[in-house]
């Protein structure tokens, strides 16, 4: 597949490794050299402006597959997307940074300006924040198909009745799930049988609804009802978390800027909103944190969130969630017990990533992982995936098949099972399998 790529910033920058790694013929556009130095080793690059339409030519859009806007301007990439398309760019897409982008009535009008598929990172962010939020006992969660199919990724303490046992133990349990991966001193692995879950694992479990409080309990977690809720930074993902959850949670915002807060009194009228530093103790109890239920912490600094995390958890705050943009800070932030990490990129990521496997976006949902990937894939007729059982195919060891949909109804997958065309199949692979996956479903 032939991707362009523009805008060689933070976003970008992290698409063009990430899809270089799943061995996809890309070409990123920047106008600074010095951000496009560091990918020029691995990629093809061209030094140019993404609306230029002589830079266009050059980097031959008109060839290409995916063509992907994500400079730090929504305009530049409407308009870099406009043109891509009239030179004959298959899908274009577009990071926006305001939600009225999103609105569906608009979509007709984005269609004739040449744009596909829109990406609002925030947006995004805050759709998982709610997530967390709604299921508080897990660090992450992804309901497919309203539900029928599901993945959870939750931490193992010491008390958790999985801790210590081997895979292998749990076939002759009636539990009913499936251990996709396992997330083990920053790096995610899939198991195999004799693989033996211990105390700080992350586990990505795959069930049906109704195993779900099953897996509550031998998790041993307990599953707190979030109400009220505390964010540190009123950025953009907060204003939009104020708005698409209003009336299911109470929210406290903390900003240390008083022009911030102004905008928020208006833009959040629902919130309570209170000057002053979050990593100050007094301002969080001011805030209420001994009432808290969660604690969000959105600021610039992924450093700054991490820390007043720990605060907030110091205070007795249940559920932690922390927006961490450094990459590096990533493992960090998990191994010191943040219930939830976001990060923009990942998420931005998983999106193309849905894009690239030619799924419905509407309907999937891909895990924001630095390292592996969640898709869900429409078997084609003819398939390789569909000529024998699972336990038959001799799947790479970078994959594993969680569940399926078939005929609107969820299923977990064994090694008995036969694919059939038609079934929505639940995949886990580590990065760089991509092609793997497409020669099984292509």
């Amino acid at each position: 597949m032939r991707i362009v790529i523009a805008g060689a910033g933070e976003v970008g920058s992290h698409l063009a490794r990430l899809l270089s790694d799943e061995e996809q013929d890309i070409i990123v556009i920047d106008e600074d050299p010095e951000r496009l130095a560091p990918l020029d080793s691995n990629l093809m690059t061209v030094c140019g402006k993404p609306t230029s339409f002589l830079c266009q030519k050059e980097a031959r859009v008109g060839s290409a597959d995916l063509f992907i806007a994500v400079t730090p301007y929504e305009s530049t990439n409407i308009v870099a997307c406009g043109i891509a398309k009239s030179f004959g760019a298959h899908c274009t897409v577009a990071r926006v940074a305001h939600y009225g982008f999103m609105d569906p009535a608009n979509k007709e009008t984005m269609a004739k300006m040449g744009v596909d598929r829109l990406i609002y990172p925030e947006y995004l962010a805050a759709k998982e924040i709610i997530t967390s939020l709604e299921h508080s006992w897990a660090r992450s969660w992804y309901g497919l198909h309203d539900g029928q199919i599901i993945l959870v990724g939750v931490r193992i303490g010491k008390k958790a009745p999985l801790n210590g046992m081997q895979l292998k133990e749990l076939a002759s349990k009636p539990w009913g799930f499936h251990i996709s991966a396992i997330r083990r001193n920053h790096e995610t692995i899939i198991p195999r049988g004799d693989a033996i879950i211990h105390e700080g694992d992350i586990l990505y479990i795959t069930t049906i609804r109704e195993n779900v409080e099953s897996l509550v309990e031998i998790c041993g977690k307990t599953n707190r009802k979030i109400r009220k809720v505390i964010i540190m930074g009123g950025s953009k993902i907060a204003i939009r978390l104020a708005d698409m959850a209003k009336g299911r949670f109470k929210f406290t915002i903390i900003d240390n800027d008083k022009s911030v807060c102004r905008k928020l009194a208006l833009k959040c009228p629902d919130a309570r909103i209170i000057h002053g530093d979050a990593r100050d103790t007094d301002i969080m109890l001011e805030a209420g944190a001994e009432e808290a239920d969660a604690f969000i912490a959105l600021s610039s600094s992924s450093e700054s969130n991490i820390l007043t995390t720990l605060t907030a958890k110091e205070l007795g705050i249940p559920k932690s969630v922390a927006e961490v943009e450094d990459m590096q800070f990533i493992p960090q932030a998990e191994a010191l017990g943040i219930n939830t990490v976001i990060n923009k990129k990942l998420l931005a990521s998983s999106t193309i990533f849905q894009l690239l496997l030619d799924a419905d976006s509407s309907t999937s949902k891909c895990l924001a992982l630095a390292d592996a990937e969640v898709a869900e894939l429409e078997v084609k007729e003819g398939s390789k995936i569909t000529r024998a059982a699972v336990k038959d195919l001799n799947l790479d060891k970078s994959m594993t098949l969680a569940g399926l949909i078939r005929d609107g109804r969820g299923m977990l997958i064994t090694g008995n099972t036969v694919i059939e065309a038609g079934d929505r199949v639940l995949l886990f692979c580590l990065g760089g399998a991509l092609r793997k996956v497409e020669k099984l479903f292509g």
